[in-house]
């Protein structure tokens, strides 16, 4: 896969496809084998819904519940995009990684892309990272994250561009990955999500999505009230085993298991 691919794929989940759909008889089900998505990987995700006119800050907290049982990739992000009242100029996912090619197996990756309708192209320039990457991959950097424990999310306004941070709820130590360079002065286009690079069968991942916030440009938290799902079908490569429910006031999302809730669902927070 070259890069101009890989980045067509990204911008498409970040800002939304314009292609045409493809067929939806070419098959209706995928439960076994590798995804055939561009990037090889089955998506799902969790758009928020409601909140205020003009957001500064996001933030959930995020347990990857178990350890993965195999060495596949899996991505689990929070996303923002960066924006006017007019204009969105690209958008940064923050999140936690299960990837071979980093210590331990564990990294945080804070990266972005420009939007198609900014002027400008590719990826979006930052700050140098606070963390080493044992493969000077500028997005994806090591960091020694656990199964069980919760670690809280954040994009803010930082020093020179938008923060991407992670706090290790069980210690309360706070990383400030780096900030992404963009126009912009609120955050907009909010969504969780999953990337699962494994097996449509499994080994079964699952990660809970809890008190998602938004804080608006007074400072003042509101909770978010529902979510609306997507998942990449399966004409587009993905897997028709993933699912994503509300229990209480998380929102949890699982590989390898039956889907109790359809594409476009809206699901409220309890």
């Amino acid at each position: 896969m070259n890069w101009l691919t890989r980045l067509r794929e990204t911008l498409n989940r970040l800002f939304g496809s314009s292609s045409s759909p493809r067929p939806s008889s070419l098959r209706s089900t995928r439960v076994s084998g590798y995804p055939t998505s561009s990037n090889k990987a089955s998506s799902f995700h969790a758009r928020w819904l409601g909140g205020p006119r003009h957001v500064v800050a996001v933030e959930v907290d995020l347990t990857i519940t178990a350890t993965p049982q195999s060495d596949d990739l899996r991505f689990f992000a929070l996303q923002a995009s960066f924006a006017d009242r007019t204009t969105s100029y690209g958008a940064g996912h923050l999140g936690l990684q299960w990837i071979s090619w980093h210590p331990g197996m564990t990294a945080v990756n804070w990266g972005g892309y420009y939007s198609p309708g900014s002027g400008q192209a590719g990826e979006l320039p930052g700050t140098v990272a606070t963390l080493p990457s044992a493969v000077n991959n500028v997005n994806s950097r090591d960091f020694a994250w656990s199964a069980g424990i919760a670690y809280r999310l954040s994009i803010e306004r930082g020093i020179e561009g938008w923060a991407g941070i992670v706090t290790d709820l069980s210690t309360g130590n706070r990383t400030v990955v780096r900030d992404l360079i963009s126009r912009g002065d609120r955050l907009t286009s909010v969504v969780m999500w999953s990337e699962i690079f494994a097996p449509c069968e499994g080994p079964e991942v699952e990660v809970r999505w809890s008190e998602p916030r938004w804080i608006d440009v007074d400072g003042v938290s509101h909770p978010v009230p529902q979510v609306q799902l997507s998942y990449q079908s399966v004409a587009d490569g993905g897997c028709s085993n993933t699912s994503t429910v509300v229990e209480g006031s998380a929102v949890v999302q699982r590989s390898a298991t039956p889907r109790t809730n359809a594409q476009d669902s809206v699901l409220h927070l309890g």
